[in-house]
């Protein structure tokens, strides 16, 4: 997941710090609840209409604790982007065997507390503007998993006649499909695409069939 620019239309809230009775509050918790239902506004609505007031609304604390912890919307979704890349370091390392990766990632698209729609939602927002610090990191963390799958060919692992960054772009792509189209799914599995039948069969035949082509079974003879 990556991060959203400033929305330039949204008014900034001030920051301030919590009253008494806010202070008696686990802030860890606090923060927590507002990080969950940001998600779900987001996942809902995208950066663009979401709003504060209801992500406040829908974690049961004061608008202003969003400026305090969070300094606004804009960081807010910042750090919702903050805590998908450490549960992908944690949940995802570098030397996951492939087709387990790929199953992994379903599963992550799938789990509510991890936002697997804000990518749909950011590239269907995307201004082409790649200059800003968010940017920046996207592109060097994609740049990083690229640079492991071609080394992963270079071991023998995967297809070498394979592009490495189109490689990458396809298996994000399928890997977010439940996520991005749980109307097709439903049509075609005959439930929803976040049921754990639908997204472990969904898993294991992605993983199959990527397996198929990274290893060149396509020019095989049986």
């Amino acid at each position: 997941m990556t991060s959203k620019k400033s929305d330039t239309n949204a008014p900034r809230a001030t920051r301030r710090a919590p009253a008494a009775h806010e202070r008696q509050r686990d802030p860890e918790r606090t923060k927590a609840a507002i990080l969950d239902a940001a998600i779900e506004v987001f996942s809902a609505k995208g950066f663009a209409g979401a709003r504060v007031s209801e992500i406040a609304a829908r974690a049961g604390v004061n608008q202003q604790l969003i400026s305090y912890y969070f300094d606004g919307k804009e960081g807010l979704y910042r750090e919702i982007g903050r805590r998908w890349r450490t549960y992908e370091a944690e949940t995802i390392p570098d030397d996951t065997d492939h087709a387990e990766m790929i199953k992994r990632y379903v599963r992550a698209s799938v789990d509510p507390r991890l936002g697997g729609r804000l990518l749909a939602w950011e590239g269907l927002a995307d201004t082409g503007e790649d200059d800003d610090e968010d940017a920046t990191e996207r592109n060097a963390r994609l740049q990083h998993e690229v640079a492991q799958i071609r080394a992963r060919q270079q071991a023998g692992e995967l297809d070498d006649r394979l592009d490495p960054a189109a490689l990458l772009l396809i298996e994000m792509s399928a890997s977010n499909a439940l996520a991005v189209y749980p109307q097709l799914a439903r049509g075609l599995f005959g439930a929803d695409a976040n049921s754990p039948e639908v997204v472990e069969h969904y898993a294991g035949q992605l993983a199959q069939l990527i397996g198929c082509l990274v290893r060149g079974d396509a020019d095989r003879p049986d």
